[in-house]
């Protein structure tokens, strides 16, 4: 990363030239007050608070001119991605992930998002796509480095049964066997050698054949999962504050989730482990070979800063004024 400092406005720095003015007027003064004192036969005052304001009134000017240049510190970062991974981030959206623990705190489809989005600034390098998940999987978007085209989908595209299951009579509208469909419908790019599914869900599915995901997962170039569980025994559907009757949350979801991860050779975290969760993403993907794709420049102005500086010279003259 390289970092420099450059003026957007370098000419404004002639607004310091301006402090002239004050500095003229401050010596005109002081000659008449000498003047003054010397015909009514008063002492002259100290020459302290004299140095004090003209250092204030020129710190003051100084400030504001080099304000007024608009400094800014630009920070170019090189941008590299990884040729031989894609990650997908698969999202449940089936009703029970509108479960939370009380009226008004998050439900499990929020906690989830804002996991998600955790774990894409953790990947950097690592090109990232977005599924949603219910009785089939579909994609949302496919693997991209842009992290804002990742939360804008996350925030506008995914919501509770947002496209609805197949049906509507299933007790369970969730089918984590559907994740089968990202092998056999081709989610991950050829060229990509390491795959990783991040599965975020509560775990309430319909019946699973850990068996058939396994062969399919395990086959060349295989897909890695990781499971990560939102789920709580004391949440429930919310509707107007009120809690839905029909909801009651299942108490076998988390060995069912981990009982699936274990078939198919991947890792189940409950909510409060996402740290592990997101360590062992890392060491699966592990490293790999990167190109170039660009550069990434970053401004911090400096000016508003300055300017407010300015203001503390300018607040010691006040101060001397009031006595």
């Amino acid at each position: 990363m390289a970092t420099s400092l450059i003026f957007l406005t370098p000419l404004g720095a002639l607004l310091a030239v301006g402090v002239l003015l004050p500095v003229a007027a401050l010596f005109f003064v002081r000659r008449r007050a000498r003047h003054v004192r010397g015909l009514i036969g008063l002492a002259e005052p100290p020459t302290y608070w004299l140095v004090v304001a003209l250092a204030a009134v020129l710190a003051a000017g100084m400030f504001l001119g080099v304000a007024a240049a608009q400094p800014v510190i630009e920070r170019t970062t090189t941008l590299r991605t990884r040729t031989d991974a894609e990650v997908f981030v698969v999202v449940d959206i089936s009703r029970s992930m509108l479960a939370r623990r009380r009226a008004g705190s998050p439900t499990r489809l929020e906690r989830a998002k804002a996991v998600a989005t955790a774990l894409r600034s953790s990947l950097p390098s690592v090109p990232v796509g977005i599924a949603s998940l219910t009785d089939r999987v579909l994609p949302h978007l496919f693997p991209s480095l842009d992290s804002e085209v990742f939360e804008t989908t996350l925030d506008r595209s995914l919501g509770i049964e947002q496209p609805p299951p197949r049906s509507s009579l299933a007790t369970s509208a969730t089918k984590l066997d559907a994740l089968a469909t990202v092998r056999s419908q081709r989610f991950f790019a050829p060229t990509a050698r390491k795959r990783l599914l991040i599965v975020l869900t509560d775990g309430e599915t319909q019946p699973v054949g850990g068996a058939n995901l396994s062969a399919l997962f395990g086959r060349a170039p295989a897909i890695e999962t990781v499971f990560v569980q939102f789920w709580a025994a004391d949440e429930r559907v919310y509707i107007r504050n009120v809690p839905e009757p029909q909801y009651r949350p299942d108490p076998s979801a988390h060995a069912v989730l981990e009982g699936l991860a274990e078939s198919i050779g991947g890792s189940a975290y409950p909510e409060r482990d996402v740290t592990a969760a997101r360590e062992n993403v890392r060491a699966l993907l592990g490293s790999g070979p990167t190109v170039v794709r660009g550069e990434q420049a970053g401004r911090v102005p400096l000016a508003p800063y300055l300017a407010a500086a300015a203001l503390a010279p300018l607040a010691l003259l006040l101060r001397r004024r009031d006595r």
